[in-house]
């Protein structure tokens, strides 16, 4: 399981000390990969794409094909952006770790997605502490392909910067983590996952479409807001669109009295479910009650 920053908090070494420059981009520096770089990719690339068929959503399929993303080697930005500015006008630029937020914002709103230059060791396979290039280039970079979710994150660059400003970055962060992080959606043929860290990560994709123990909650924006997550384990609960055309409303639609009011309600728990949720799964919780008895057993 990888555990991607979104709000790219504060400033990591990273890159090998690489220079960057005033917006915090780096080269990509390809031709220094080393082989094993390159074959941890290959082994990552391989257990994703074996798993992904029938659990990944159609629109991230359809992103895959259409990039020069392989298995074999950590794939180039500059052959990767050829086809995103045409696709949708995107493209990715490196970074040595995380950025600011404002950093973050400008280059999304200005549909520039910053991606990890560097990749995890061997024995991180299944945790990292922050977006390396797998998690950042293979789990978002397919979905920005998508036309609907090309305008909804450079929407969520623009509304960042907005909500910065406002002292409400708390509750726009839970709508990007439970929608590009962790989203899930429904297609005529079952769930389907869209959001980059399930989507990137093995252990996740099994736990988030069949695992009994969490809640899978029809997605509501201000109930969202209101919703904390898990940064260090998986969610407790996942919220699940009818279609991934319903972020085009959230993309037009006025934030700010939908602040006001999650902002006069109390914060829930990841875990919670209200009288008012559509629930299509009532988890168990028994994961996360697992992994907070265990503590008190040790002691």
């Amino acid at each position: 399981m990888t555990k991607p920053a979104i709000l790219k908090h504060g400033a990591a070494a990273g890159a090998a000390g690489r220079p960057r420059r005033s917006d915090w981009t780096i080269d990509q520096d390809w031709a220094n990969y080393t082989q094993e770089e390159h074959e941890v990719w290959k082994t990552l690339f391989e257990r994703q794409t074996k798993l992904l068929p029938g659990r990944a959503c159609d629109e991230f399929v359809e992103g895959m094909r259409a990039l020069p993303i392989g298995g074999d080697r950590i794939p180039e930005f500059h052959a990767l952006n050829e086809i995103l500015r045409r696709g949708t006008g995107w493209e990715i630029v490196a970074v040595p770790g995380l950025v600011p937020d404002e950093v973050f914002f400008e280059h999304l709103a200005n549909r520039r997605f910053p991606a990890g230059q560097f990749i995890r060791k061997r024995d991180e396979l299944d945790y990292l502490e922050e977006p390396d290039i797998f998690h950042d280039v293979f789990g978002h970079v397919p979905m920005l392909m998508n036309p609907v979710i090309a305008d909804y994150i450079q929407s969520y660059g623009v509304g960042g910067l907005r909500a910065q400003a406002q002292g409400v970055l708390h509750h726009l962060a839970r709508v990007y983590w439970y929608t590009v992080e962790f989203g899930l959606v429904t297609q005529p043929d079952g769930l389907r996952i869209y959001g980059a860290g399930i989507v990137s990560s093995y252990t996740e994709t099994l736990f988030a479409l069949t695992d009994p123990s969490p809640n899978r909650i029809r997605f509501d924006l201000e109930r969202v807001m209101r919703t904390r997550y898990r940064i260090d384990d998986f969610q407790e609960s996942y919220f699940v669109l009818g279609h991934l055309h319903a972020l085009l409303d959230l993309a037009a639609i006025d934030f700010a009295p939908i602040y006001k009011r999650a902002g006069s309600k109390r914060e829930l728990e990841p875990g919670d479910i209200l009288p008012s949720d559509d629930v299509l799964t009532r988890g168990s919780g028994r994961y996360h009650a697992l992994k907070r008895e265990a503590p008190r057993e040790a002691s």
